[in-house]
């Protein structure tokens, strides 16, 4: 009867998964001694079962070993545990997965028992044999029985006192030396004994008696001591309870496999915000950061239905989330997508971040709809330098901001460790072709090992692109030695330098190979800040790790003396580079102040590279907030930076289409670009941006007009927050947002979330999802078939608002090679102030008849892009009269950070 149910269980579960066959997996010191029956029931109901066999001097830290590689296997769906030392067994027991555990050994499973949590539990076999045989043998119900335990203990006699007191029994239990064993015998109905009988004990005493013998536990391979077994009169012999518990063994595999496919399916949300008590006036963001108790890590990733095998978790408040959920979540249809972008900003932000977390909190904590926020992880460089920390502000920033602003999970240090690893390879290979011999070359990089040369698989690899199809390391031919070692790197091509995650102007322009060491080979250099890597750009926009290692080996470092292209996959290093960047590859989930998730990933900056957070964090949390939830990520500076790139280079790389641009203006912005005084980092604020002028803000407007129209170029609903600043009166407000309406906006609305959290930015999340309903015409901007100049002229024109562009005899000659090289068709970067339309940063609002100034033209092959530079753009930004660090400090007995912001 069980195994007809589990194979009819089994089958339906096949109808939906036809591939899908459970896998138990036996664990058990010594040789295998399953049998075979077992494996006779498993192959008629459909089951694979698989054997462990441990050494016996194992140690129980060894088994317990083994046990955890196999609750970590995701091919194995249970595990029976056989042969093990009893001195050690609650231990190893315990080490069994909850889901995995078939036999119901786990503490954590025998409680749920007790508590009577049966659907969150499973049955131990033996103790669900004993019960199934006892009603047979009764004939009818076991209600008012009494049924004595003989000489059963431990997890058994737990087991069986609870499934019975269900059923409306009368349980005793006691050992078989009981000084009144013969009257307890004869008062019961049913035995059922748990262990051997002894000698002394009389076989009369039971001759008459309704007996269940369960003394040799053939599942856990235990014989029970004693000095001999019960045989006579028994009604149901140990090897007819074994039989019936290896079916219930393998039925409950049948059920836990349910579970985990139903575990593996999208959940709805059951996440518990957090309260927000605002305060006037509004404290500083590590204070407001402070007060608030985030939730642990762990709880916020089971609310919104990530399993336990799905995260890394880093502390208590930050967890790596690993992409197997994109392949388990592959048929979930994908929520809104919401872009917040700004308009030009001042020098001190707009902030976009602000807006973001205040939207998601708005939804997620006061609407109760679901809702991710995909932010970049900020550099260090502006943290320590002007602009502070990127976790958002007042009451609307991701907690904890100093673990968010410092170092997080280390992906940063991972891309520096990655790009100077590659730069030292190029230099190195440089070094060694200028002072080695073919043959010198060729030995030191195929050695012979035990008198044995091989090519290491990337070496093969150049091999093959080099069309040399010889694999015997010992019968290249002289010519084909010379073409495989060298790579001819013309030194003055290199375009791979150095990064530090630290704004330090020194290192714009060096020398490097100054030592006597390197033999005399010297050359200019210079350092970049280490998100405007293009490895960081290869981290926003990969798709999977396969993915990532293949965009790796085709970043060209430099050309050859022929004038085609060296890349990583010719230095050897691409299997190294995704090594270091493995665990980077992840996004690092975090939490706002009111308890909604957020994800933190990449970082690379706008103005002088792309200006996004990853795809893969969007593409999970798009999953994970399910058709009706919405995830908001942010780009870069203003829409015409920022927002173009997301469209133009991110949405090419992802596929995905945004439903709805959120376009962030603040009153200061605007009155700057009405002609209002320079507004410079540090230095308090004119009058004119404190007090209301209206004239300032209506000419100003002009900007937020222009990005309405960039953000329409790509056919998207466009609605504006205007992020509300103390200092702005109703009046200022009304104009912003009837302007903004009249300028093509579906929607413009006034956002308090800085001083009131979600609460004040539900009306902006009422907006947007109403633009969000709205027809989506989405295009490019461009076809990326078109010529590269076309492209540049394309962007310079429809977005920024150029005349026309101008080409620096470098840049067309390297638009030249670059077309001449393959790369021609694709995306385009540009690397432009970001405090104009134009390439001037003095010139506000929005500048007309310019021509923009291309002064060079790079490639990011393997983030797939080309980037002109706009004028004079520097990849290395440098130190303020006064920095952040001056207030930033350690209090040495607390160890909490002061200063940040």
């Amino acid at each position: 009867e069980v195994i007809e149910s589990s194979k009819k269980a089994l089958s339906l579960l096949q109808i939906e998964h036809p591939s899908f066959k459970p896998t138990l997996s036996i664990v058990q010191v010594g040789d295998d001694d399953l049998g075979q029956e077992m494996r006779n029931f498993a192959d008629e109901i459909g089951l694979n079962i698989t054997c462990s066999c441990l050494p016996c001097d194992y140690t129980e830290s060894e088994v317990a070993d083994e046990i955890i590689k196999l609750n970590e296997d995701h091919n194995i769906h249970g595990l029976v545990l056989r042969h093990f030392n009893k001195s050690y067994t609650s231990k190893i027991m315990n080490a069994v997965k909850l889901e995995k555990d078939v036999n119901g050994v786990t503490d954590v499973n025998l409680g749920r028992l007790v508590h009577g949590d049966m659907n969150e539990c499973v049955t131990p076999p033996i103790a669900s044999a004993v019960i199934q045989l006892l009603e047979k043998l009764a004939n009818t119900s076991l209600d008012g029985k009494k049924v004595l335990l003989l000489g059963v203990q431990g997890p058994l006699e737990v087991s069986l006192q609870c499934l019975l007191q269900r059923k409306g029994v009368m349980t005793m239990s006691c050992p078989w030396k009981m000084k009144q064993l013969q009257a307890t015998l004869h008062d019961a109905d049913l035995v059922v004994v748990g262990s051997a009988k002894p000698k002394e004990i009389p076989v009369m005493w039971m001759s008459e008696m309704t007996v269940v013998n369960c003394s040799y536990d053939f599942l856990h391979g235990w014989h029970s001591d004693g000095e001999q077994p019960l045989k006579h009169n028994e009604q149901t012999p140990g090897e007819v309870v074994n039989q019936l518990a290896m079916a219930i063994c393998l039925q409950n595999l049948v059920k836990l496999s349910e579970r985990w496919i139903q575990a593996q399916q999208y959940k709805k949300w059951n996440l518990r915000c957090l309260k927000l008590q605002p305060l006037s006036p509004v404290p500083s963001d590590i204070e407001i950061s402070r007060r608030q108790t985030p939730k642990a890590v762990d709880v916020l990733a089971r609310e919104i239905g990530l399993l336990t095998n799905e995260i890394e978790i880093y502390g208590q408040t930050k967890a790596k989330v690993r992409l197997s959920l994109l392949e388990r979540l592959k048929d979930q249809p994908d929520g809104n997508y919401v872009l917040v972008a700004g308009i030009t900003p001042t020098p001190l932000g707009e902030g976009k971040s602000t807006v973001t977390i205040g939207l998601v909190q708005a939804l997620t904590a006061h609407l109760k709809v679901n809702s991710f926020a995909c932010l970049r992880q900020p550099s260090q460089g502006p943290t320590f330098g002007v602009k502070g920390g990127a976790a958002g502000g007042g009451y609307a920033q991701v907690i904890p901001m100093e673990e968010f602003n410092l170092h997080l999970t280390g992906d940063i240090h991972a891309i520096t460790a990655a790009n100077n690893l590659l730069a030292a390879a190029i230099d190195a290979r440089i070094l060694h072709e200028n002072t080695q011999s073919d043959k010198a070359l060729y030995n030191r990089l195929v050695p012979l090992v035990h008198g044995v040369r091989k090519f290491s698989a990337i070496q093969l690899a150049r091999m093959k692109r080099l069309g040399i199809s010889n694999t015997d390391p010992d019968t290249l031919t002289a010519e084909e030695i010379h073409k495989f070692v060298r790579l001819d790197i013309d030194p003055s091509t290199i375009t791979w330098q150095r990064v530090l995650d630290t704004n330090d102007r020194f290192l714009r322009k060096i020398t490097v190979g100054q030592a006597s060491t390197e033999k005399g080979f010297s050359r200019p250099a210079q350092f970049d800040i280490a998100v405007a890597s293009e490895i960081m750009a290869i981290l926003a926009l990969t798709t999977s790790l396969s993915d990532m290692k293949e965009r790796m080996g085709k970043i060209v470092v430099a050309n050859d003396k022929n004038g085609q292209p060296v890349t990583a996959e010719d230095l050897g290093v691409t299997g190294a580079l995704s090594v270091l960047m493995k665990d980077a590859i992840k996004p690092t989930l975090m939490q706002t102040l009111e308890g909604t998730p957020v994800f933190v990933h990449a970082g690379p900056f706008a103005n002088i590279a792309h200006g996004n957070s990853s795809v893969l964090a969007d593409k999970i949390a798009l999953k994970l907030v399910g058709k009706d939830g919405f995830v908001v990520t942010e780009a870069g500076f203003g829409a015409d930076i920022g927002m173009e790139k997301f469209f133009n280079i991110k949405c090419r790389a992802s596929g995905l289409v945004p439903s709805v641009v959120v376009l962030v203006a603040t009153v200061r912005a605007l009155k700057m670009h009405g002609g209002g005084p320079n507004v410079t980092a540090g230095a308090p604020l004119k009058r004119e941006y404190t007090e209301e002028n209206l004239k300032l803000v209506s000419d100003g407007c002009s900007n937020l007009r222009k990005q309405i129209e960039i953000a329409q170029l790509f056919g998207v609903p466009v609605v504006v927050a205007l992020n509300v600043f103390r200092t702005d009166s109703p009046a200022e407000i009304d104009l912003v947002c009837e302007i903004a309406k009249q300028s093509g906006a579906s929607d413009a609305v006034p956002c308090n979330h800085w001083s009131e959290g979600g609460r004040g930015s539900v009306e902006l999340a009422q907006a947007v999802r109403r633009a969000a309903n709205q027809q989506n015409a989405f295009r490019y901007l461009y076809d990326l078939e078109l010529p590269i100049v076309e492209k540049i002229r394309i962007i310079a024109q429809n977005v920024y608002g150029a005349q026309d562009i101008e080409l620096s005899p470098a840049a067309q000659s390297q638009i030249d090679r670059y077309s001449q090289q393959g790369f021609g068709n694709l995306p385009i970067c540009m690397a432009k102030t970001h405090l104009s339309l134009s390439h001037m940063p003095e010139r506000k609002g929005v500048p007309t008849g310019f021509i923009l100034p291309i002064s060079d033209v790079r490639a990011s092959i393997g983030a797939g892009f080309i980037y002109p530079l706009v004028g004079t753009m520097s990849t290395m930004p440098g130190l303020p009269t006064r920095p952040c660090f001056y207030d930033i400090d350690l209090d040495p007995e607390t160890e909490q950070v002061k200063g940040l912001f």
